[in-house]
């Protein structure tokens, strides 16, 4: 019998374009892959929706706060719905990024040095010297995100702004210069590494998600047994948190430093977008997975209790 998947997508945070995109191409690739898909636009009301559906899987394409913070997983849980990607535990602790950087360090995962800081704190002086970044707490897709250039006499102004939507708690880390770099982990392996190279100030938002807004060079021209850490290090960190099906472990790799150069991993993602444009799925292509076959393993992965 025809699985009835139902696509889980928009969202209430922040990120709702991005999953409005991610979810429709998943379903059109589902439907192409032979599944009964039904779209879903998740807001306050999706317990009531999905005990009505009653689907046999929930693909989840959301992202940010409510769908990537276990929040989702956990209404899923009680729902007794399978449900793909990392289960609620995973995914709090993914989103979170001062608790994914305990637990990262703790598994050997190199990490930057950080502090957790209040808005107010943060807009007043300099937590740290410069070159540092600041970024919310728990919000993806770069959202929110300021670099503070060494040399800068005055901490970051616009994070006191009326319009901003970050949260009152923020981190501020060490800013790493060099080259961006990225693997995913689909299961229990690592898929080949990408540098993106973008013009822009760093990986943000229109880098992510805007067509031409960064390239992407697959598979990353870097020394061998680096390429061969990011990979070891992407599988690590997606073991450390409990995460499951797929992944995308983001890193910054100075070559300028030392023999080898300074690797340290910015952060690990739950929800990999899923848009034209993004990263795990060209990855899957590059060893043979289609965006159809990606989709469809996903979906017979799906499960409670993750």
């Amino acid at each position: 019998m025809t699985k009835h998947v139902a696509v889980l997508m928009g969202g209430v945070s922040n990120e709702r374009p991005v999953s409005l995109s991610s979810g429709r191409g998943c379903a059109e690739a589902l439907r192409r892959a032979g599944y009964q898909v039904t779209e879903v636009d998740v807001g306050y009301d999706i317990a009531e929706k999905l005990r009505e559906l009653k689907p046999d899987v929930a693909f989840n394409a959301l992202h940010g706060r409510f769908g990537e913070d276990g929040t989702i997983q956990g209404v899923l849980e009680f729902l007794r719905i399978p449900y793909t990607h990392s289960g609620v535990l995973a995914s709090a602790l993914a989103m979170n990024k001062h608790q994914a950087k305990i637990m990262l360090k703790a598994a050997g995962v190199p990490v930057t040095d950080h502090v957790i800081a209040s808005r107010a704190d943060v807009g007043s002086a300099h937590v740290m010297a410069p070159p540092y970044v600041v970024k919310p707490l728990s919000d993806g897709s770069s959202f929110g995100v300021i670099i503070v250039k060494a040399g800068q006499s005055h901490p970051p102004q616009e994070i006191l702004g009326e319009d901003w939507t970050g949260g009152e708690e923020l981190m501020v880390e060490r800013y790493i210069p060099g080259r961006e770099l990225t693997c995913a982990v689909m299961g229990d392996v690592a898929l080949p590494v990408t540098e993106i190279v973008t013009d822009l100030s760093f990986y943000n938002y229109e880098a992510k998600y805007a067509a031409g807004g960064s390239r992407h060079i697959l598979p990353a021209d870097i020394k061998p047994k680096i390429y061969d850490k990011v990979q070891k290090l992407s599988l690590a960190a997606h073991a450390a948190l409990g995460c499951r099906g797929i992944t995308r472990t983001d890193f910054r790799y100075n070559d300028a430093v030392g023999e080898d150069g300074e690797l340290v991993c910015l952060e690990i993602n739950t929800q990999p977008g899923m848009t034209p444009t993004s990263l795990a799925p060209e990855q899957a292509a590059h060893v043979g997975h289609s965006f159809e076959d990606l989709v469809s393993w996903l979906v017979e992965d799906a499960s409670c209790n993750r």
